[in-house]
């Protein structure tokens, strides 16, 4: 199967990250699974802790969904704990999109009776907490605290310099071991960047034994799951039933002439054509089996 990865990052401002997250990726998929990581490349890709600036991102983001689907990727992964355009994607999209955060909040919910937070800093931090709302999962949190990483960029020095990951790793443990304290049962570091970081380090426990859910490897495992769950449905993975329905055949032709030719997977009953994913058979690949 190919799972698209989806950064928020651009190479040339986050490079030792990106080179550490395909690591992470190749240690944790399947044999037969093949990950591309795609980064930003228009504008941005460098503070995304700022609601506008990732405003300006997501559009990029939304194109590349539409382009993994031509392309014939199985599914598209958002690797941003912001889950930018989860909703939209999914209303393109006839393939499975998962999300950073709610992967690994609903996973942490099968982990524990309760889960926890770790943010990079005061600014992202209730961001985050209004995703946790939106997925309607706020009784589930037992704690939130944070680092105190205000520049995110300064993160990318802990992938190359011992001192600064032993900062940065302190910093989470810390802030970790504050939620134990609290009551949490799973901690969950709110950030790609440092899950990247926890996972390159093996950092998986805090006091008392509580488990941290390293949301890359879920993201992964989870996307690959809902791959062969789409193909054992008939593509039907994703409910087009209300919130991700993009619009009918009767309305189409009239949309694509003020906003251009969106919504790919909807037929054009004029032109009779649109770039159609193709449903796999259910049946197991050699790969899969």
């Amino acid at each position: 199967m190919k799972l698209w990865y989806q950064s928020m990052s651009r190479q040339k401002a986050w490079g030792s990250y990106n080179k550490v997250l395909r690591k992470v990726l190749d240690q944790v998929k399947d044999t037969g699974t093949e990950i591309e990581v795609h980064g930003i490349t228009k504008i941005g890709g460098l503070a995304d802790q700022y609601r506008y600036l990732e405003y300006l991102e997501n559009g990029e983001v939304m194109e590349n969904v539409a382009t993994a689907m031509k392309r014939g990727f199985d599914a598209f992964l958002i690797g941003n704990f912001g889950d930018p355009g989860i909703r939209e994607c999914r209303e393109i999209a006839n393939i499975p999109v998962l999300g950073l955060c709610e992967t690994a909040l609903h996973l942490a919910c099968m982990m524990g009776a309760n889960f926890s937070l770790v943010t990079v800093n005061e600014k992202f931090t209730p961001r985050i907490v209004e995703n946790v709302t939106r997925y309607r999962l706020e009784n589930r949190l037992a704690a939130v605290n944070r680092m105190k990483i205000d520049r995110i960029n300064d993160l990318d020095a802990g992938f190359t310099d011992r001192k600064a990951r032993g900062r940065i790793i302190k910093q989470f443990l810390r802030a970790a071991d504050v939620n134990v304290e609290q009551g949490a049962e799973v901690v969950i570091p709110a950030g790609g960047v440092v899950m990247a970081l926890l996972a390159d380090a093996g950092v998986y426990e805090a006091s008392r034994g509580t488990p941290i859910l390293n949301g890359i490897t879920a993201l992964v495992k989870m996307g690959e799951m809902a791959v062969k769950l789409d193909r054992i449905m008939g593509g039907k993975f994703t409910s087009k039933r209300l919130a991700y329905a993009p619009p009918g055949p009767d309305q189409i032709d009239e949309i694509r002439q003020y906003y251009g030719d969106v919504y790919p997977t909807v037929k054009s009953p004029r032109k009779n054509k649109a770039v159609q994913h193709e449903v796999k058979s259910p049946r197991a690949t050699k790969d899969e089996k």
